[in-house]
């Protein structure tokens, strides 16, 4: 029951943050750490080995690094990169390469189509607001899209995974 539950809470707010940043380009602070928070709570309510917990700390510190760089960068905006992480937190190593790749994908498919949109849609025809911002020439990219794809295609690779979504 408790599996069903840390799910269900890493899969709504990674929904959260997708509508989020579709809507106004940002992600509040309080999803990310709301996801970085509830890992530990419900891994070890689960059983999960304090040492495996830590080490998906660390991971999703590591990621937060990355983050950052990214950031710095001009690639990532700053939630993207602190959601980024709180999602690594939740997959760990193991599960990582597979919810990167879906991220990758997801987000490359995203940007594609976003850039598509601005050449083929004139921006004074587009209703609602989020969209005619959406369609901005120098806009941004709502990458939390991307980041929601990929930790909801990461969920069998997930501690907890579809295992606990299966009758005994």
């Amino acid at each position: 029951m408790i599996e069903i539950l840390a799910l269900g809470a890493f899969a709504g707010l990674l929904i959260y943050a997708a509508c989020s940043d579709i809507a106004s380009l940002t992600i509040p602070n309080w999803v990310s750490l709301a996801l970085a928070g509830i890992f530990p709570i419900a891994a070890a309510a689960t059983g999960m080995a304090w040492a495996d917990i830590g080490l998906h700390v660390l991971f999703g510190v590591g990621a937060l690094a990355v983050g950052f760089f990214l950031f710095a960068a001009n690639i990532f905006g700053g939630g993207d990169a602190k959601l980024l992480a709180a999602t690594a937190i939740w997959t760990g190593y193991p599960g990582f390469p597979h919810f990167l790749l879906w991220m990758a994908l997801a987000g490359g498919a995203l940007a594609l189509s976003i850039l598509a949109a601005r050449t083929l849609i004139r921006q004074a025809e587009t209703q609602p607001a989020f969209v005619h911002r959406l369609l901005k020439p120098r806009g941004g990219v709502p990458y939390g899209v991307a980041i929601m794809i990929g930790g909801l295609m990461a969920i069998p690779a997930l501690p907890f995974g579809f295992a606990a979504l299966t009758m005994p």
